[in-house]
């Protein structure tokens, strides 16, 4: 009697093992989908006020964010690679979460704010921000107002000259601080993410914290 019970009460182990296994997959997913992503800057001091130039030449002041959600990244338009491929990760992270959530979407303003305020006049920030997301706000500046606003973001930059730089004083890099910051609709920082992130990452970051 006994053996021949025991394929029985092994099936049904079996499919208790299976049933726990599959609940677990399903959780950790969730977990992974739902936990927010390391970078939380509540409380943070990071961030202040601005009147700044966008691409089009329009005077923008920190004011016209009101009521939005702000995805920025600090950068320079003549950068060879870090810039456009982080930019381009930052709209194809913000493209994916308008079309999963059109109107949470809807509210959170691409922003690309040069560290080169030298180069980067309304001209080529007109360039480099029509290449990525439609959305994308390039700002500019005289560069006493980009350093005032890099203090406040804490955006490190240093111009690092070249072999081209001695024949052409513009042929110059940039070293800086590479991250995406999120800041919210009442203008203080919410979370970053840092350089290397994806765009998965990014949308993440978005459903985290987008409200």
């Amino acid at each position: 009697m006994n053996s021949a019970r025991k394929p029985g009460i092994g099936r049904r182990s079996l499919w208790l093992v299976l049933g726990i296994a599959a609940l677990l997959a399903a959780v950790l997913a969730w977990m992974q989908l739902s936990v927010p992503p390391p970078g939380n800057l509540a409380g943070s001091s990071l961030g202040g006020a601005f009147t700044l130039i966008d691409q089009n030449g329009h005077k923008v002041s920190d004011k016209d964010f009101a009521g939005k959600y702000r995805l920025m990244y600090f950068g320079y338009t003549f950068c060879p690679d870090v810039c456009p491929t982080d930019v381009a990760v930052l709209s194809r992270g913000l493209a994916a979460y308008e079309t999963a959530q059109p109107n949470r979407g809807a509210i959170v303003v691409p922003i690309f704010i040069t560290v080169d305020p030298e180069r980067d006049d309304v001209a080529a920030m007109k360039a480099f921000t029509s290449a990525f997301h439609p959305r994308l706000v390039g700002l500019t500046g005289t560069p006493a107002a980009i350093d005032a606003l890099r203090k406040a973001y804490g955006i490190y930059a240093k111009k690092m000259p070249t072999s081209a730089t001695a024949a052409d004083p513009r042929a110059y890099l940039v070293d800086h601080f590479a991250v995406y910051y999120l800041f919210g609709p009442d203008g203080r920082a919410i979370a970053f993410l840092p350089h290397g992130s994806t765009a998965a990452e990014i949308k993440v970051m978005l459903d985290s914290y987008v409200r």
